[in-house]
């Protein structure tokens, strides 16, 4: 794992598009121990003109989590929501109910911002920024103007050695680009990025874990990338506390789908 200076921020050309997904649940009520869970979850893609960001695609959904006797249980009771029925090979446990609701509540915004991110693929070519990973989609993993910013580090590329050097990346410096392991079935490319200094900080402090389509996985595309997202640090998401490893874009995005909540 080499450490690697890539230069200095240059402003990302051309238009440039956000694209995030949020998400909120609550417990509606119980049949028995079984819970039945609201969720609202939407995603939208924001686009900059004009030093501005403008909303060009949105997709929202209001669904009803549960096991199938549960829903049917509600029956006119869940009016216009949308029912998503939850596995029932095992018996009820009220706990492990909450858990695989919120699991699938997670796959289905993920798949909501598919959905938003292919409506915006279907009316620009325009480079696209995502909060997330570009391998939940075969589309996005091939898509040589889309990139996945993740701000998680659950799990990490290296170890020994390499790792050590990995978590000590300095501001304004890129790992060697790797191939995720866990990407088999959409492969991408993948380097971390340092933001920020993190010395006086936590190791993760200002690191951010980069995907790219592999047509982007030169020395020379990756550097370019990287001084483009190191420009889009300012404005600073503050007040968030994620502001070390939070692009504003995302961030707006994030804000505009939350104000915006039924």
């Amino acid at each position: 794992m080499r450490m690697i200076a890539f230069g200095l921020a240059e402003p990302w050309p051309g238009s440039l598009a956000y694209l995030d997904g949020v998400q909120r649940s609550e417990i509606l009520a119980y049949d028995g121990s079984a819970p039945i869970v609201v969720a609202e979850i939407a995603a939208a893609v924001r686009e900059r003109r004009d030093r501005r960001l403008h909303t060009v695609a949105e997709a929202r959904r209001v669904v009803a989590l549960g096991r199938p006797s549960a829903l049917a249980a509600a029956g006119d009771a869940l009016g216009q929501l949308e029912p998503i029925p939850l596995s029932d090979e095992e018996p009820p446990h009220p706990l492990r109910d909450l858990v695989n609701a919120g699991h699938a509540v997670d796959q289905a915004r993920g798949a909501l911002e598919v959905v938003a991110g292919d409506r915006y693929r279907s009316v620009s070519d325009g480079w696209l920024v995502l909060d997330g990973s570009l391998a939940v989609s075969p589309r996005w993993a091939e898509d040589p103007r889309m990139v996945a910013i993740s701000k998680s580090h659950s799990t990490l590329p290296f170890d020994g050695a390499d790792l050590e050097r990995y978590l000590r990346l300095p501001c304004a410096h890129r790992s060697s680009v790797y191939a995720p392991a866990t990407r088999s079935l959409a492969p991408v490319r993948a380097w971390g990025l340092r933001l920020w200094p993190w010395e006086g900080k936590d190791l993760l402090h200002g690191l951010v874990r980069v995907e790219v389509a592999p047509a982007n996985e030169s020395t020379e595309q990756a550097n370019q990338i990287s001084r483009w997202i190191l420009a889009e640090r300012a404005p600073v998401s503050a007040p968030d506390r994620r502001w070390d490893r939070l692009l504003y874009g995302i961030h707006s995005v994030e804000q505009y789908l939350k104000a915006r909540r039924a």
